[in-house]
């Protein structure tokens, strides 16, 4: 599918859309797509689940908020401008880190160190004062103001959403074709004969989870500009496995998956109270993951690409009928 396909409509949703629908559903969906997206290439393309991309995410908003406006009198103000750049190098080192720590792992033991990281991130983050504030966190972080423009209005906090989604998708697509991405697809099928070429995969591996850390920070950015706030509940078990929730609802095959998956919690989030208890999301949105896991093991985009591919099917089965008749 084309991507001006699928970007046209979601230009054109702010004239169908009212604030709360665009704001509180299209954009939240966005932004935790691109941090599930972060999640998704690894599994894709590394063949490793992390639980530490919550952790990359926090890392870029926790700096926004510490060199940003808040209203908690910590930190030191700088320019968005510079604030921005510092955020995504920050959560681009410490994909790096997460992946020098986890080379050496696979399956189960890759999930339960990048887990272990993430747990200790968010007791870190609940414990010190000096720069994440505790428990309590950064409130009023607002997002900044460009030639007249609030970026926290429901307009443009979107746009700037949708715009980031379609480029961390670019980047994904141009990057797992590169030489390097390469690389860390066959680390993935075959890391044996990558070393016996004399390539080490220590590389590839760290590159491919500094490269999830920067997406994850791009989402961080956008998530702590919506929330205009970040504490330690931000980077707890809670977002965390949300995030893995997301890529397996949407499908970790393909990275648009990450989005679909978005949509689909967001709108459960959203509206669980009206279906349900609202302390019985978690009772819904398993109910959910455990349906998608047995009818659909690759997610919903694999689902839906299946079922167009299952339409189009008997046309091309007529085409090439004719074809062979002529």
């Amino acid at each position: 599918m084309r991507p001006a396909v699928v970007l046209l409509p979601l230009l054109a949703l702010p004239l169908l859309l009212n604030d709360f629908w665009l704001t509180q559903v299209a954009t939240r969906a966005l932004i935790l797509g691109v941090m599930a997206l972060s999640l998704s290439f690894l599994a894709t393309y590394l063949g490793v689940v992390s639980f530490a991309q919550a952790t990359m995410a926090g890392v870029a908003g926790y700096t926004m908020a510490y060199f940003g406006p808040n209203t908690v009198g910590l930190g030191v103000p700088l320019p968005f401008w510079v604030t921005i750049p510092i955020a995504l190098a920050l959560a681009t080192v410490s994909g790096a880190v997460v992946g020098l720590i986890a080379r050496r792992s696979r399956g189960i033991y890759a999930i339960m160190i990048t887990l272990a990281i993430g747990v200790a991130f968010f007791y870190f983050t609940r414990q010190n004062y000096t720069f994440f504030n505790g428990w309590t966190g950064f409130s009023g972080v607002r997002a900044p103001e460009i030639a007249g423009i609030s970026l926290r209005d429901p307009l443009p906090l979107y746009l700037l959403s949708l715009a980031t989604a379609g480029l961390a998708l670019t980047l994904v697509s141009g990057f797992v074709r590169s030489p390097l991405g390469l690389t860390i697809q066959a680390v993935r099928d075959a890391p044996g004969r990558v070393l016996a070429l004399g390539i080490s995969v220590t590389t590839p591996i760290v590159a491919a989870f500094a490269f999830s850390g920067f997406l994850a920070g791009a989402g961080g950015i956008l998530n702590v500009w919506y929330q205009e706030r970040i504490s330690s509940f931000s980077v707890g078990l809670g977002p965390i496995i949300d995030i893995l929730i997301i890529s397996v609802i949407g499908g970790l095959r393909h990275p648009a998956g990450a989005f679909v998956g978005a949509v689909v919690f967001v709108l459960l989030d959203t509206f669980a109270v009206d279906l349900i208890d609202r302390e019985r999301f978690n009772t819904l949105i398993g109910c959910v993951l455990l349906l998608i896991v047995v009818v659909a093991p690759g997610g919903l985009h694999q689902l839906g690409t299946d079922w167009l591919a299952r339409l189009r099917s008997p046309d091309a089965k007529s085409k090439s009928s004719v074809r062979a008749n002529s």
